[in-house]
């Protein structure tokens, strides 16, 4: 059975797929589940927009409950390659809880590294982005000022370099392709988190 798309006078008050292939639909529960972890209080309910299957992945757009639109990448085993805003919804209070916007990292000239500050709201993410060859070695810690915070790596094609990790925990490791990494820090406590991202390149 096709996968439908839902109308905006459809919105569920959970987040909820119509039945559709098996494998589509462990990927749409995988997004729905991984939404649920990242989105913060308005990621736990909203709406399925539409879903796209195919063999490599499934693309789903999802719509939380405070009208943030979400695109996720998600394989037939329900694991997730990417999740992020496609559109957000500003609610007037500048970081918005559930959202993720993305930075661009620069080094300084004749460095090969960098320590940025910065916080998050409730449910938030951010992701840093730094352009990197293959068969260099990344370096990643996330040093939280309060409660713990999570990160995760992206590959340039999406695909995960390192899954979801505790900030307490260092990344080293030697890189497999060649373009724009992401990681992407993940506040999933109750209240809002400043933090030291430290990134290196060698």
């Amino acid at each position: 059975m096709p996968f439908s798309k839902l109308t905006a006078a459809a919105v569920a008050t959970t987040l909820v797929a119509i039945p559709v292939f098996s494998a589509e639909q462990d990927a749409i529960d995988g997004c729905i589940d991984q939404l649920r972890v990242v989105g913060g209080p308005d990621g736990q309910s909203g709406e399925v927009l539409s879903s796209e299957f195919s063999e490599a992945a499934t693309l789903v757009m999802l719509r939380d409950l405070g009208g943030t639109t979400w695109r996720c990448r998600a394989f037939s085993d329900g694991t997730v390659g990417e999740l992020s805003v496609a559109s957000a919804a500003d609610e007037g209070g500048g970081a918005m809880a559930g959202a993720t916007d993305r930075v661009r990292v620069r080094f300084n000239a004749g460095t090969t590294g960098t320590e940025l500050s910065d916080a998050l709201a409730p449910g938030a993410s951010r992701q840093y982005v730094i352009g990197a060859a293959k068969d260099q070695f990344l370096y990643t810690r996330v040093a939280a000022d309060g409660g713990p915070l999570d990160y995760q790596i992206f590959n340039p094609d999406g695909s995960f370099l390192r899954d979801l990790m505790g900030g307490d925990r260092e990344y080293r490791g030697q890189l497999w392709q060649s373009g724009d990494h992401v990681i992407e820090v993940i506040n999933r406590t109750g209240a809002r988190q400043g933090y030291n991202l430290i990134i290196g390149i060698e």
